[in-house]
């Protein structure tokens, strides 16, 4: 049994190695002639996996360790029979902690306090729940929309998308789908844009093509946005500087590049691969982690604002603008996807919040609640 891994895919080479013979290459050099011989393909977003990277091969499972699927192409796999699977919710937690750490930036940047804002989230899955969470532990007031999730369940707390338009910033955690009646390619348009509350803020995680780059653009070069942060870029990896240079935070598709969030998505796909094929799982990700780099975080909250020490805490784990400040020493020449490329493959290994003990002298039982409910162990 031959598996190919993108060697993107964390611990990709001990984690199959229960199913056989693994080789991990680079993603770019994926293709027909390189899988002949495969039989399990464990692959990334990087890369469209359709009828001409598979036709003439041995391949009869595919997975993917990531969220979004929209690089697969479903009809080619079900009419050759060959079995898929993804990794919802493994880097889910990894995303929020990113967008607690921006909006950290952005309230500290604009002179704002969060416990006074409004925060839109469009898309309430794994990700966007747990979004919720984390915003609500910042003491934000939340409006939740989800009209898939809302039909299916009709639960009465999801807004409609005319009332996110008075947020004061608004977080993007959709899939990208091209047709139907909740198709997101270019959902934030200039209609959409212009719609938004005056000095508004927008955050997007989700996929680059959720946004009409341009629309969004213009919208913060006339003043109508206040800020905007892009983990996901149209066009990736050659992403459009221009509009890099506008907005607050631009960082390189890493949102849930945690450790944490890579090693649950490889243990998804090979514990997929396993039943595949009948076998029992075997790799534990404990196993390979290493230990926390910051175990332990003591604070001195006597006569500070909580949330200045919230943003204490989250920037000793992880302050966003050490990704930004890397993404934006990009070339503005043909070399950026490059580079691009290169800053995710590369990334520093981020852990997740609750590896971390945070002590807190002279903090209130509502500061302990917050640092509790970003996922930190409170002592």
């Amino acid at each position: 049994m031959k598996i190919i891994a993108d060697n993107n895919i964390a611990y990709a080479d001990r984690a199959a190695a229960c199913l056989g013979e693994v080789e991990v290459v680079d993603g770019a050099d994926l293709s027909a002639e390189r899988l002949r011989d495969c039989d399990i393909l464990l692959c990334r977003s990087t890369r469209r996996i359709d009828a001409a990277m598979l036709e003439g091969t041995n391949v009869r499972f595919v997975a993917t360790a990531t969220i979004g699927t929209d690089h697969i192409d479903f009809d080619y796999l079900k009419e050759h029979h060959i079995g898929f699977a993804s990794a919802p919710g493994s880097n889910a937690n990894s995303v929020s902690e990113y967008v607690a750490s921006a909006l950290l930036v952005l309230a500290e940047r604009h002179g704002r306090r969060l416990r006074d804002m409004t925060l839109g989230v469009i898309g309430v899955g794994n990700v966007g729940s747990r979004v919720v969470r984390k915003a609500k532990a910042l003491g934000m007031s939340v409006l939740p929309n989800d009209p898939p999730l809302e039909r299916e369940t009709g639960d009465i707390r999801f807004r409609p998308i005319e009332d996110l338009m008075e947020a004061d910033v608004l977080t993007v955690h959709v899939p990208l789908t091209r047709e139907g009646q909740d198709a997101t390619y270019h959902m934030i348009n200039e209609p959409f844009l212009r719609q938004m509350r005056s000095g508004a803020m927008l955050i997007n995680t989700s996929r680059g093509a959720v946004v009409d780059g341009q629309a969004l653009e213009t919208a913060l070069s006339d003043g109508r946005l206040e800020a905007a942060v892009l983990d996901v870029w149209e066009g990736e990896p050659m992403i459009d500087t221009d509009l890099l240079a506008k907005v607050d935070i631009g960082t390189p598709h890493i949102a849930g590049y945690s450790l944490d969030g890579k090693a649950n998505g490889t243990k998804m796909v090979v514990d997929a691969a396993c039943e595949f094929l009948g076998i029992e799982t075997r790799w534990d990700p404990a196993a390979d982690l290493p230990p926390p780099d910051v175990p332990e975080i003591k604070l001195d909250a006597t006569g500070l604002d909580d949330e200045d020490v919230v943003r204490r805490a989250v920037f000793a784990l992880y302050d966003v603008r050490r990704d930004d400040e890397e993404l934006r020493r990009i070339p503005t020449d043909d070399t950026r996807g490059d580079y691009f490329r290169r800053l995710r493959k590369d990334y520093w290994p981020r852990r997740a919040f609750h590896h971390t003990r945070v002590e807190v002298a002279g903090g209130s039982p509502e500061l302990e609640a917050a640092l509790a409910g970003l996922g930190f162990r409170v002592a």
